[in-house]
């Protein structure tokens, strides 16, 4: 059995850069930035970002393009896709690895305003709800939202 899956939870680097292939389908090319934060043996806290190669095709790219903005938060889920080229000016194998986006949610906006409910997939269009009903004031919509701090996860705290 094999399983190629990647999630990540992160900010957007900058705006997506589209644009359209020769045979007319959209891509949009996002830069996501994760963080790691630990205590080392000192007590000092410690962070570490990691930047992320995001693809996503067709309609998911154009809604990512046209709702998403630098600094937001974006739930990303997909596969890992390495793509290969020789550089036209050293002749060297180029390699990048990006994660291919199969499904999406949106976050926090910039300045920590929730984006809005529910994400994206590639379900088929029939089997997608027609619009997501506009929420109840007593409803919480769930966001994601990387700015509250913890040190530690307690198990305690886990739903399951």
């Amino acid at each position: 059995m094999n399983v190629n899956k990647a999630i990540i939870i992160g900010r957007l680097v900058r705006d997506p850069e589209m644009r359209t292939t020769q045979t007319g389908q959209t891509v949009a090319n996002l830069s996501v930035a994760t963080s790691t934060q630990w205590k080392d043996q000192s007590g000092q806290k410690q962070e570490k970002t990691e930047f992320h190669n995001v693809v996503a095709w067709g309609k998911q790219g154009e809604v990512i393009g046209q709702y998403f903005t630098k600094g937001q938060e974006i739930y990303v889920e997909g596969r890992l896709e390495t793509r290969n080229w020789d550089d036209k000016d050293s002749g060297k194998k180029m390699y990048k690895t990006e994660i291919v986006l199969e499904k999406f949610e949106f976050g926090a906006k910039p300045g920590g305003n929730s984006a809005g409910q529910g994400g994206y997939n590639n379900a088929p269009q029939q089997n997608r709800p027609a619009a997501n009903p506009a929420p109840k004031k007593d409803d919480e919509i769930p966001t994601i939202n990387l700015d509250d701090e913890q040190d530690e996860i307690k198990i305690e705290d886990v739903p399951f």
